[in-house]
This record gives structure tokens, C-alpha cells and sequence, in this order.
């Protein structure tokens, strides 16, 4: 059987029950409405003096000063409705039970000036018993549960006599608490019968609006009939469309539904669906980015692997070649020889230098090395850095800016953030103008380190972005492409996260996320 086959089926069984107890109300609706709201009234009536209750046994118990504005409140709320219940069912029990919740507001104001009349009392004769100090706080808790028990105590502490204020205070505050449990007694009980009253009063009416049922069954049949139709063509409607995005789906194309407004099986439906597509977008998008950082790190480690070789084979004919250009630099300068050979043998000197420094950084790059993790102040390192790279003349005329706390401290390599922030630094003179500004911030998050490299230098192109980290990837005349290779290596091996935004003409900002 198809579903909408069952919804009709269904809905003509239901709609038939449903009508034969429904349309019996029509009749006696006014009466039953106007019972329901008499019956709304007794139970708030009913509820609040339940709450009154509370409050008044939770101010005995524990004396807190709170309660008092708590049953005031409550006070008024129970006046307040039943002045209003009044004007619209004249009756004697809410009268009655008026009558009584002033009483009982009189009893407790009156409970309330005897209470601050004893403490006040109370304090006064407090530096008469000094040595019984340790009973003071004891009596002030318990004065409310017990005040008999306490007045004989205090007789005893302070030798009183039965009409002392203290004393007669507590006596009265005990009859006072009597009575006034007494009257709550009696709210409670006029109060549980107004509500059984108006619970019977709307039995009866419903009782008799079952009796007009028969009369408008063919009205309710034809409505039930025609919402029939209108739900159920809704509903297979519907499920098309969600079949329709089902196989969308299943070809990879993700599609949220409008959200529905019917709260029926149907709308929940479709937004389960709407939450797997999101679901599925943001998995989609996650292993893309895993897919990227897979292929970076095989990349970075596939070349590492052959930088690793080729720098250990050019290693040592370099060395040679540097030693053999120092000694014909000693050689030459002992004797006349022409200007040419004397150029010559420095270019062989400074270029050899500069080979050597990029075999350098392809074992820097190519290490395979776990950090050795220590507490550092990455603070110092940065302050580091920057005074070594102006010692050595690095960064000459560039403005550096710095923001940051004293000491922010994390678990890192010493030498490999030295060589990092190196890097960065080095990259963002390049960038830069004589005039240039280096900013760096360093805030320090819950579990992390953030630390922002911003420059105002010539910006990266957009579509260079995605391959500034590859190794070898340069727009530099003289660069060996390796310098953000060997921060993006860093990072990685101490767990962090790099981010970089850049405009054209503007500058570049690096964003370095670091576990604490």
C-alpha cells in the first residue's frame, strides 16, 4: 500500500473518532470555555498559595530576610487574582478565601516587626554575654523554628525575666507563627477546594456538550473529508520534491530545501535532510582540505628526501672549492696580480658562500627531526630575532612594531622558532621598501598562541597564494623559494596552523596559531 494510501486511510479512521468526541463541544463551548477559565483561576489561586507556603516554612526554617519579599509578593499576586476572578465569578468561596489572605498578610506583617524588633533586641544584649558568643549565631538561625526553645535559652545566657522584650517577643512570636500556620492551613484547604470545585464544574460541562456531538457529525465529517485531501496532497507533494534533492544528491549535487512550515513527520523529515546536507558539505569540505594538506606534506616530503641527497653530495665539493678560493685569496694578495684574477677569485669566494647557504637550507628544509620541546617565552624569541637581524644590519631602515604582554609562554623548539621568525622577517624585507613597516602581535588564547607577521610591502598576486609554501616556489630574482617552505615545516611539527592574506600593493599577513 503507497503512502498516501495509508494517510488516507488513515486520516478517514481518525477523522471519524476525532470527529465523534469534537463536534459534541461545539454546543457548550462558551460554557466550557468560560469553566476552563474558572478552572485556570483555581489552579493559579491553588498554585500561589502553595508557593506562599514555601516561602513562609523556607523564612522560618532558615531566616533569610529574602522570603520575606517572596511571600509579599506572592501576597499581592493572590489578591491581585482574585479581585480580578471576582469581577467575573461573584462567588462566596473566593470571597472567602480573600478574606483570609488579608488575614493571613496582617499575621505576617505583624510576625515581620517582631522578628526585626528581636534582632535589633538582640544585638543589644549580645556585649552582656560575650562568653556565650559561640551560641549568638546558633540562636539568630533557629529563633524562627523554635522561638519557645530559644527564649528559654536566652532567659538562662542573660538571666531574663518572663517580660523582658526579648522574651515576651518570643513568646508572641510564637503564638503569632501558630496562628499564622493555622490560617495558611485554611488557604490551602479553600484553596484545593476552590480548584476541586472548578475541576467539577468543568466536567460537568464537558459532560454536556458530548451530548450535542450527534447534531454537527456531518459538519465535521465534510471538513474532515476536505482536510483529508489538502494534507495529503501536501504531503506526497512534498515528498517529491525531498525524492527530487534525494537523487541530486547522490550525484554530488548538494541542495538545501526551503524550510517547512508545517511541524508535521514530512517537515521534520525534510529538515534531516537539510542537516545532512550541511553535514555533507562541511565533510565534503574537510576532506578536501585534509586531501591538500595529504599531498603538501607527501610533496614537502618526497622533495625533502632528494634536497636531503643533493645537498649532502654538493656539500663537499663546495667546502673544497670555498677552502681553494680562501687560499688563492691569501695566495694573490702576497703578490702582484692583475685586478681581473683578484675579482675573479672573490666572486668564486662569494658565490660559493651563497651555494653554500642554499645547501643550507636544504637540509634545514630536509631534517626529518622532532622538535625538542621546552618552556620558552616566545616573547624573548621574537625579541631576539629582531635585535640579532639589526645587529647584523638585516633590516636597516625597516620600522618594526611590536604588541604584545611581557611573557607568553609555550612548549617549542628554540632554534627551529629562531629559524622560523628569521624566515618570516626576511621575507617580509624583501617585500617591503627602505620604509617599510614589520608588525608583530602576539595574543595568548585559552590553549593557543597567535601570532600576527604583517608587512607593507608589494603583497602577493592572488593566484600565486596556494603555492607560496611549495618548495622552490619564488618571485624573488636571488630566492631559493625554500624560506616559507622550512615555516610551513615548523609549524606542522609543532601541531600549529599558518594563515596567510594578502593585497596587492598593500602588504601581507601571516597568522601563526601555536599549541600552548
Amino acid at each position: 500500500m503507497s503512502l498516501e494510501r495509508k494517510i488516507i486511510l488513515s486520516f478517514v479512521i481518525s477523522a471519524t473518532i476525532i470527529a465523534v468526541f469534537a463536534v459534541s463541544s461545539y454546543v457548550n463551548f462558551l460554557e466550557v470555555r468560560k469553566e476552563i477559565r474558572y478552572l485556570e483561576l483555581a489552579d493559579t489561586v491553588r498554585s500561589k498559595s502553595l508557593q506562599l507556603r514555601r516561602h513562609e516554612k523556607n523564612f522560618f526554617l532558615y531566616g533569610d530576610s529574602r522570603e520575606i519579599e517572596e511571600v509579599h509578593t506572592y501576597l499581592r499576586d493572590l489578591k491581585t487574582t482574585l479581585e480580578q476572578g471576582r469581577k467575573s465569578y461573584n462567588t462566596e468561596k473566593l470571597l472567602g478565601l480573600e478574606n483570609k489572605i488579608d488575614e493571613y498578610s496582617l499575621r505576617f506583617s505583624r510576625i515581620e516587626v517582631i522578628y526585626r524588633d528581636f534582632l535589633k533586641n538582640f544585638s543589644g544584649l549580645k556585649p552582656l554575654g560575650k562568653e556565650y558568643s559561640l551560641f549568638f549565631p546558633l540562636i539568630e538561625s533557629t529563633f524562627l523554628e523554635r522561638p519557645l526553645v530559644n527564649a528559654a535559652l536566652i532567659g538562662k545566657i542573660f538571666s531574663l525575666k518572663l517580660g523582658s522584650p526579648v522574651i515576651a517577643g518570643l513568646r508572641e512570636l510564637n503564638d503569632e507563627i501558630a496562628s499564622l500556620r493555622k490560617n495558611g492551613e485554611e488557604i490551602l484547604t479553600l484553596s484545593k477546594d476552590l480548584d476541586r470545585s472548578a475541576r467539577e464544574k468543568a466536567e460537568r460541562a464537558i459532560s454536556l456538550s458530548q451530548t450535542a456531538a450527534l447534531v454537527l457529525f456531518p459538519l465535521f465529517l465534510i471538513s474532515g473529508l476536505t482536510a483529508l485531501f489538502v494534507i495529503s496532497h501536501s504531503v506526497v507533494k512534498r515528498l517529491k520534491i525531498l525524492t527530487t534533492a534525494i537523487e541530486k544528491t547522490g550525484k554530488g549535487d548538494f541542495l538545501s530545501l526551503p524550510v517547512p512550515g508545517k511541524h508535521d513527520e514530512v517537515g521534520v523529515l525534510i529538515k534531516a535532510f537539510n542537516k545532512m546536507e550541511t553535514d555533507l558539505i562541511e565533510r565534503d569540505e574537510e576532506l578536501s582540505r585534509k586531501n591538500e594538506e595529504l599531498l603538501q606534506s607527501r610533496k614537502l616530503a618526497s622533495i625533502g628526501t632528494l634536497a636531503s641527497g643533493v645537498a649532502h653530495e654538493l656539500n663537499n665539493p663546495l667546502n673544497n672549492i670555498y677552502l681553494a678560493a680562501q687560499i688563492l685569496s691569501r695566495e694573490i694578495g702576497h703578490e702582484t696580480c692583475p685586478p681581473l684574477v683578484k675579482e675573479t677569485v672573490g666572486d668564486i669566494s662569494s658565490q660559493t658562500l651563497r651555494v653554500k647557504r642554499i645547501v643550507s637550507d636544504l637540509l634545514e628544509f630536509a631534517r626529518e627531526k622532532a622538535p625538542e620541546l621546552k618552556k620558552i617565552n616566545i616573547i624573548d624569541i621574537i625579541r631576539g630575532v629582531i635585535e640579532q637581524m639589526k645587529a647584523s644590519g638585516e633590516i636597516d631602515g625597516m620600522k618594526c612594531g611590536f604588541i604584545s604582554e611581557d611573557i607568553i609562554e609555550l612548549s617549542a623548539d628554540r632554534h627551529l622558532m629562531e629559524q622560523l621568525f628569521i624566515n618570516l622577517f626576511t621575507n617580509a624585507r624583501d617585500a617591503m621598501k627602505a620604509n617599510g613597516l614589520l608588525k608583530i602581535e602576539v595574543h595568548p588564547l585559552d590553549n593557543d598562541v597567535r601570532i600576527i607577521v604583517s608587512d607593507t610591502g608589494k603583497g602577493i598576486p592572488v593566484s600565486d597564494i596556494p603555492r607560496i609554501f611549495d618548495p622552490f616556489f619564488t618571485t624573488k630574482d636571488r630566492g631559493t623559494g625554500l624560506g616559507l617552505a622550512i615555516v610551513y615545516s615548523i609549524i606542522k611539527k609543532h601541531n600549529g596552523k599558518i594563515k596567510v592574506k594578502s593585497e596587492e600593493d598593500k602588504g601581507t599577513t601571516f597568522t601563526i596559531t601555536l599549541p600552548k
